[in-house]
């Protein structure tokens, strides 16, 4: 005869349990074998819950957040009680599914398309998105785009279309959502080492970086006074579907390897991490700042 310690029980599954239903199971539950589990996994279990109403009934909006770093940002903050707009240009089918596996957290989630680079699209876009929210807490400007050509074979074209996709973009996308943010909002935007480092082939893009760090900074005086703070974060070297663009690539991600501080790569998720601790009412003195994600890379390697 089998004792129930000899039974190999299940693994628990946790989906959906209430961390208060959790720690009354172990307070006047039987000493059972998936007890015992759910005991030895209880601070993480309370760390997963206490995360899971950090950001309760706050909404981030994310632009280019159906793929990539703005992908691994959406996550972050949903796993955190956040609900996500994801703001997309082209890539509905990922959109789509980043709302689904959100929906499935318990969050809220929409996907809205937008041109940020075009005012007049933007305010459509925030037109639906209060259609489903009253407030933005988080604004992450995070969609980039560009040409990959040496400077001296770029167009006036190529220059617009650089600039204002990935620097003028934010200042639609404040100007149109400020009057949803309260005090103790965010406002932060993804730039690159190319806004202070010659890149080859990178040159108007570095540009347009450059362009909005300053502008950030700007957005910070201009902000200050309805308690938002505005901030960017400079990503290293992440080897995401943007990057596959560039020529170069396989030498990026072996110069980057080599003279970061790290032993691992830059994921999207680090810099999601970025956000995630931007976003914390403990940053709130954090403003006009630009943080470097990228294991020391930019300052040693």
């Amino acid at each position: 005869m089998y004792e129930k310690d000899d039974v190999v029980a299940p693994e628990p599954s946790f989906a959906g349990m209430d961390l208060v239903v959790i720690i009354l199971l172990m307070l006047h539950g039987e000493d059972t074998l998936t007890e015992r589990r759910i005991r030895a996994r209880l601070p993480d279990l309370f760390q997963r819950g206490v995360m899971s109403m950090l950001f309760a009934n706050k909404v981030a909006l994310i632009t280019g957040g159906a793929r990539g770093i703005g992908k691994a940002t959406a996550l972050k903050l949903a796993q955190a009680g956040c609900d996500i707009a994801i703001v997309y240009y082209n890539s509905s089918d990922e959109a789509q599914t980043l709302v689904q596996d959100i929906s499935d957290m318990g969050r809220q989630a929409i996907a809205l398309q937008a041109n940020v680079a075009d005012h007049q699209s933007v305010k459509e876009m925030f037109a639906q998105f209060r259609q489903h929210f009253n407030q933005l807490h988080f604004l992450i400007s995070n969609a980039a785009s560009g040409v990959l050509k040496p400077a001296l074979k770029m167009s006036t074209k190529h220059w617009r279309w650089c600039l204002e996709t990935n620097a003028l973009a934010l200042n639609h996308l404040v100007t149109a959502g400020r009057e949803l943010m309260p005090s103790g909002g965010r406002v932060i935007a993804l730039s690159s080492l190319g806004a202070e480092r010659a890149i080859p082939n990178y040159a108007f893009i570095g540009a347009s970086k450059a362009a909005l760090e300053a502008l950030v900074r700007s957005l910070a005086l201009e902000l200050a006074e309805y308690g938002i703070t505005a901030n960017t974060i400079s990503a290293g070297v992440v080897d995401t579907d943007a990057l596959k663009h560039f020529p170069n690539r396989e030498q990026l991600l072996d110069e980057y390897q080599a003279h970061s501080l790290a032993a691992r790569p830059l994921t999207p998720a680090d810099v999601a991490n970025a956000v995630y601790l931007l976003c914390q009412p403990e940053a709130d003195m954090i403003n006009a700042h630009t943080l470097f994600v990228d294991a020391g890379y930019s300052r040693v390697g």
